[in-house]
């Protein structure tokens, strides 16, 4: 048996894989993390896949407008780089996101489990059900395969 694959935005294999632009098509929620002095200045997140992320102070939690319990967290630098907002409370995705079927790293296994390390920590998914997606500073994250064809559409 082989040893899990596991994929870091520093990863050498990155180079290889056949990324795509997409942009966002939808307006998400918005909020900042900003606990008090007293309170505890990280919060883990379940996700809907099953791995927990942490979101420190100062980050963003954002979530599609339909699901505002299901949320993530976005440092703080690359949301002011990647988002901008409409109005209180929701924003919009201005930069171009990467995107590669998992798959293509795996080698067309879709059943085989692989980590990537997210900036907000380490997340296993199954291959045939997740897209690798690249950000504006190099940071790579899991994205559902479902969500793709709801919120995000080929960049020119």
């Amino acid at each position: 048996m082989s040893e899990q694959l596991v994929i870091t935005s520093s990863d050498s294999l990155l180079s290889e894989v056949a990324f795509k632009p997409y942009r966002s098509t939808v307006e998400r929620r918005v909020v900042p993390f900003l606990p008090a002095p007293n309170e505890p200045q990280t919060m883990e997140i379940n996700t809907p896949w099953g791995t927990q992320l942490t979101a420190r102070k100062g980050d963003f939690l954002v979530s599609e407008v339909d699901t505002p319990e299901d949320y993530w967290s976005i440092d703080p630098e690359i949301f002011e780089e990647s988002y901008v907002l409409v109005r209180p409370g929701y924003c919009v995705k201005k930069a171009v996101t990467l995107l590669a079927p998992l798959t293509d790293v795996t080698h067309g296994d879709p059943d085989e489990v692989v980590t990537v390390v997210s900036l907000e920590g380490a997340e296993e998914v199954r291959a045939g059900d997740f897209y690798l997606a690249k950000g504006i500073k190099g940071e790579v994250w899991p994205y559902p395969k479902e969500k793709i064809k709801d919120v995000m559409t080929p960049a020119d």
